[in-house]
């Protein structure tokens, strides 16, 4: 992992380019093009320093893909991630970005597909057994159906930018198995379905991402003990209903955007 202080110093520079040049998803300016799809965890939900511009697509100029340019200011970045955005939405609303000059493309998606935020709120509103339901349903889709659908947005990707390189980041499980939540605590049996929610919508994109030969980061290992509810969270807990379940900026710091680098390569 890169130090933090060196995060924190690609933060800083993001943040002033990126504010420098708000209200357009093209941002930065190098001879190489970095396009950036996605639902929520991509755009940043969770970080703070929302483009006003971005609107509902809540895109935070210290999102991964900006801190991962900060990085490599050889490439243009072109970020046009959403939060809300399903698979069909990156397909039919974002994927027109990627074209055959592209060089690098980043996604995280599915999330929403699986329902993701209805999950959540049966599972703080409703019985342990009620959240074992909901969490056994939509990890059942999430390890087939959702496998295919993504496996097809994949290599429409592929398609459309065939010299780039595809890099899928993954989702990370949400909640810390020890410690209290505030508002409304979790047992630990949800604990453990959410988190078992998680690791399906984690193997099922790495299923997907095998199955199209693209770069899959698992992002489970490096938020291991960094779980909402926790002593180290890198995750957002019910403190804020809008980003419940989202990494904080430090999960986008030393989370995200330090194991995009990694596989960046």
């Amino acid at each position: 992992m890169r130090k933090l202080t060196s995060i924190a110093a690609g933060a800083v520079m993001a943040f002033a380019g990126l504010t420098a040049m708000a209200g357009t998803p093209a941002q930065a300016a190098g001879s190489l093009e970095y396009v950036a799809l996605g639902d929520s965890y991509a755009s940043g939900v969770g970080a703070g320093y929302y483009d006003t511009a971005s609107g509902d697509c809540k895109r935070s100029a210290l999102d991964y893909p900006a801190l991962s340019q900060a990085a490599h200011s050889e490439y243009t970045l072109k970020d046009v991630s959403c939060s809300g955005a399903t698979i069909a939405d990156v397909r039919n609303n974002q994927l027109s970005a990627v074209n055959s000059g592209t060089d690098i493309v980043t996604v995280t998606v599915g999330g929403n597909d699986a329902q993701f935020s209805t999950v959540v709120k049966d599972c703080l509103l409703n019985t342990d057994s009620y959240c074992k339901t909901a969490t056994s349903w939509m990890s059942y889709y999430a390890k087939n159906q959702m496998v295919t659908e993504l496996a097809g947005l994949y290599k429409d990707i592929k398609a459309r930018a065939p010299q780039a390189k595809i890099i899928v980041l993954g989702y990370p499980q949400a909640l810390s198995s020890t410690g209290t939540c505030p508002v409304v605590d979790l047992s630990a049996a949800k604990r453990t379905y959410m988190n078992g929610f998680a690791d399906a919508l984690a193997e099922g994109t790495k299923a997907a991402a095998a199955q199209q030969s693209v770069t899959f980061v698992d992002m489970r290992d490096t938020f291991k003990g960094h779980g909402a509810c926790g002593s180290d969270p890198w995750i957002n807990d019910l403190n804020n209903a809008s980003e419940v379940f989202h990494p904080n900026l430090t999960g986008y710091l030393a989370g995200y955007s330090d194991q995009l680098n990694n596989a960046w390569g």
